[in-house]
């Protein structure tokens, strides 16, 4: 049990006379002034900082890429592998679809929706909703054009599920991947110059489509003035996700190389709506040779179409 001379407050001795007998220890006094480090002070100083470093994908961004990148990812034979690439959920997918359809000025598509976690569950399914959206709508239109006249029958044409697939899917690889390959050259001759993922703007290409679902239901209706309209609005609001998210990967580069770039983004992206538009829905019509009715006295007969 303790006495109550171990209870009472005892005087040490100087500090001199400690270090002599321990030179090695360390002393810290309480008078002087804690000193906070510098980049802890800066954040101090300004709370809004982090939030906006990761908008512009600085600091803490590039740290938790670092991070990130030390993870040990699974072989590329294995299903684990490709699992990550759809480890999405639905309220992420349904933000980025809105952030697509209604682009905020001034923000980065990637920094501000990709960026943390790049996915393939988004674009696969909307480039598949949209394959079969543009099939049904351009076979719907066809038949709504040629309704009431006698010479014509229906056929649906399942041939062009598999060409708009073909085309769908070979922009949303093919365009990514060549984009991917220029950006990393530019980069290699321009330090400074913002890079992106090869899967980051595969996400971006991919979300960017989104708005031509709708726009290719209302491709139906048989107005060439309507549908004019309707490309041109859906190709500002994908192209405006185009543009503010590859302006700043190009900005600081040759300013000619710059704007061709963008102008060549915004040039396929357009011919893609424009072609989908003229073949599926403004195909021309075709003759359809007329009937032949056979006669009693063993003649025939050919009908002529007006």
């Amino acid at each position: 049990m303790a006495t109550a001379d171990d209870l009472k407050f005892q005087e040490f001795d100087d500090a001199a006379n400690l270090l002599a007998a321990n030179p090695d220890a360390t002393t810290i006094s309480i008078d002087e002034p804690v000193e906070i480090p510098k980049n802890q002070h800066s954040r101090l100083q300004e709370p809004g900082r982090e939030e906006d470093d990761e908008l512009l994908g600085t600091d803490d961004s590039d740290k938790t890429e670092l991070l990130a990148g030390q993870k040990k990812s699974a072989p590329f034979w294995t299903f684990d592998y490709y699992q990550t690439f759809f480890d999405v959920d639905t309220y992420q997918v349904l933000d980025r679809i809105k952030g697509s359809v209604f682009p905020v000025p001034g923000k980065n598509f990637v920094r501000l929706y990709i960026r943390s976690n790049p996915d393939l569950y988004g674009p696969f399914w909307i480039c598949a909703t949209l394959v079969f959206t543009i099939a049904v709508s351009g076979n719907l239109s066809n038949f709504f054009i040629h309704l009431g006249k006698p010479t014509y029958h229906y056929v649906p044409e399942f041939r062009k599920v598999s060409i708009a697939a073909t085309t769908i899917y070979a922009y949303a690889w093919l365009v990514p991947l060549a984009l991917w390959g220029f950006l990393m050259w530019r980069n290699s001759k321009v330090m400074n110059i913002v890079s992106y993922s090869f899967l980051e703007i595969v996400c971006v290409y991919g979300y960017s489509l989104f708005i031509y679902i709708p726009t290719a239901i209302l491709w139906i209706i048989p107005q060439q003035v309507v549908r004019w309209v309707l490309v041109v609005f859906s190709l500002c609001l994908s192209g405006s996700v185009l543009v503010m998210t590859f302006w700043p990967a190009v900005r600081d580069d040759n300013r000619r190389i710059a704007v061709a770039t963008v102008a060549t983004i915004l040039l396929l992206h357009a011919l893609l709506a424009v072609g989908c538009l003229a073949y599926f829905f403004d195909a021309p019509e075709l003759d359809i040779p007329a009937p032949i009715i056979p006669a009693h006295n063993g003649t025939t007969v050919v009908t002529k179409s007006h």
